[in-house]
């Protein structure tokens, strides 16, 4: 276990306020924030994690998925264990729901993944697979350093931070990969324990700092994927900024929800239809290998612009510009 003392936190006589993510937990000596791992320690905020990674991969940017920052490259991807939400229907629950010790992890200094990252020929880091912003001081140590190396950085994340958190990372921060659980402050406090309101103020914040960032909407049949909701959530993203690319990702029985059926295609292409009519001008469907709204278009003329399998690039433009009618594109090469 690694530890050190947090970044980001404040004494109230015995206990200490925790200002990382939207929580903000009052933490008692010898207790936890709800992440379960940041720990009050005779009046200061330690992390137990500093360094300790449960997983580290060279993925294909697209499986953050981020399909207009860099497409075709790789990052360095790493997670550690814990997560400050508690969804559910969580894909990667048996790292997400461990405690400090409950399964094993490795040390990686910020120095070794800048190093790894080079050599496994990976053009940035991510920090993904679980809630990145309870990692705060390891990955903001490891940005700072990237972004020396000439490495782009990326948060995959619930969006869950608080605005000092953000104002701390963003000028080290290139990209972000948001997962907007649903739209309606009742899923969020009844599926997450948590609320919808300080996820989209940083969805607004990463626009406003310029952090490239793309959406992640996991539709679950019967929970958010009524019409109403999708509408409401894609007028959001039309207000936020029209570019913004939406995923709209298939829903697989997991954890605490495997009586839940599988997101049919049919549902899928409904919120595509949904959000493309309310004006969002890059919409995706995720988990649906080889389907064609993979691909990117042009949202003026229809031209097909990047294409993609199963989050492999195929075929690609290379600069930021339509090249049939010259439409400019919310895209980084």
């Amino acid at each position: 276990m690694v530890r050190k003392e947090a970044m980001l936190y404040t004494r109230e006589d015995t206990k200490v306020r925790c200002n990382v993510c939207a929580h903000r937990c009052l933490i008692p000596e010898d207790g936890f924030g709800i992440c379960r791992t940041r720990q009050n320690i005779k009046g200061k905020l330690y992390t137990l994690i500093y360094a300790e990674a449960s997983s580290v991969n060279a993925d294909p940017i697209e499986k953050k998925p981020l399909y207009h920052f860099y497409p075709g490259s790789y990052a360095f991807s790493l997670g550690t264990i814990s997560c400050n939400f508690q969804c559910r229907h969580c894909q990667n629950w048996s790292i997400s729901t461990a405690r400090v010790g409950d399964i094993p992890t490795f040390e990686i200094t910020p120095e070794e993944s800048v190093w790894r990252a080079k050599q496994n020929r990976c053009e940035g880091i991510a920090w993904t697979y679980n809630e990145p912003v309870i990692w705060f001081e390891y990955t903001y140590d490891s940005a700072r350093l990237a972004k020396r190396e000439g490495l782009y950085t990326v948060y995959v994340t619930n969006g869950y931070m608080s605005e000092a958190a953000l104002d701390e990372i963003a000028p080290v921060l290139d990209a972000a990969s948001v997962d907007v659980k649903a739209f309606s402050d009742s899923f969020y406090k009844r599926v997450c324990g948590a609320r919808l309101e300080p996820v989209l103020e940083t969805c607004e914040r990463m626009i406003e700092k310029r952090i490239h960032l793309e959406l992640v909407y996991l539709i679950i049949p019967g929970y958010n994927d009524s019409t109403e909701e999708l509408k409401q959530f894609a007028e959001w993203v039309v207000g936020l900024n029209a570019s913004t690319p939406v995923h709209f990702s298939r829903f697989y029985p997991a954890y605490k929800m495997l009586d839940v059926p599988p997101t049919s295609t049919a549902c899928l292409e409904n919120a595509y239809k949904i959000a493309k009519d309310a004006g969002v001008e890059y919409v995706y469907l995720g988990n649906v290998p080889g389907h064609k709204y993979e691909n990117t278009y042009c949202p003026e003329c229809g031209e097909l612009l990047i294409q993609r399998t199963n989050y492999r690039v195929k075929r690609r433009i290379r600069d930021n510009r339509c090249p049939a009618c010259g439409r400019e594109l919310n895209i980084i090469l």
